[in-house]
């Protein structure tokens, strides 16, 4: 199980980087799984605040032991999207289960928080290999441009859930990005998938923990169940991130 963070419009990338890690080591653990510290890995998409283009990092190593001296010590943005990994499997650690994942020309960065070990099934597989990478391809599904919200609840709601704890996760296009929060009605931890919204002047924040070195516990509001969190990226500074996850619950409902 993992630890996310996103943050979108006007932030100190180092103020993201030190929740991440505090994240990582269970500095600011408070929830209702037995898994504290994240140290399989970690990776971080983000946009470049001069240029606008998407990069993108992964390392294998912890994120205390290696975030700080990665290449978002010297970076400038205005997105940025932290993913530190515990993997549930044993055999799935090392930096080609890492994420970000990539999908080579399309442009799509995908990282996920969460166990889906029958989502496989929906692309015609008889067995998993990798769920994170079978999500991704489900959800986002090769040669898409754009998501809808109604869209991505609509696919979640199909998925078969024996064995699922989450499909909370980031997708992020140049177009637009997204953060999913969704977990099944059955999950036994839903503490721990729990995400959280951080309005700060001019930016938002959105994490798996509420972390006080960024605000005190009560600016941090929970992200409502079955919502997805749209940022067209072509319009920063303009934010419309909680209307869309109104309205994206709105769409559920229905």
């Amino acid at each position: 199980m993992c630890r996310l963070i996103f943050a979108f419009g006007s932030f100190a990338v180092t103020d993201i980087v030190a929740a991440a890690v505090a994240m990582s080591s269970g500095e600011t653990a408070n929830h209702d799984n037995a898994t504290r510290v994240h140290a399989d890995g970690w990776g971080a998409v983000w946009r470049d605040a001069g240029n606008g283009t998407l990069r993108w990092h992964r390392d294998a190593r912890p994120a205390r032991d290696s975030m700080t001296g990665s290449p978002l010590a010297s970076a400038a943005a205005d997105l940025l999207a932290i993913h530190v990994r515990n993997a549930t499997l044993p055999e799935k650690r090392g930096i080609q289960f890492n994420h970000p994942l990539v999908r080579d020309g399309e442009d799509w960065h995908f990282m996920h928080n969460g166990y889906m070990p029958a989502v496989h099934r929906k692309l015609g597989m008889s067995v998993s290999v990798f769920d994170t990478a079978e999500y991704f391809d489900y959800l986002v599904p090769p040669g898409t441009q754009r998501l809808e919200p109604a869209q991505i609840l609509q696919r979640l709601g199909a998925v078969p859930t024996n064995g699922c704890s989450s499909g909370n996760a980031i997708a992020i296009h140049p177009r637009e990005a997204h953060v999913i929060h969704w977990s099944p009605a059955e999950c036994a931890t839903p503490a721990f998938f729990q995400l959280y919204h951080l309005g700060l002047p001019g930016a938002e924040v959105i994490a798996s923990e509420i972390v006080p070195r960024l605000a005190p516990a009560a600016r941090w509001q929970p992200v409502p169940a079955g919502t997805v969190l749209t940022f067209p990226l072509d319009t920063i500074p303009a934010i419309r991130g909680l209307a869309t996850a109104q309205a994206a619950t709105a769409a559920r409902m229905i």
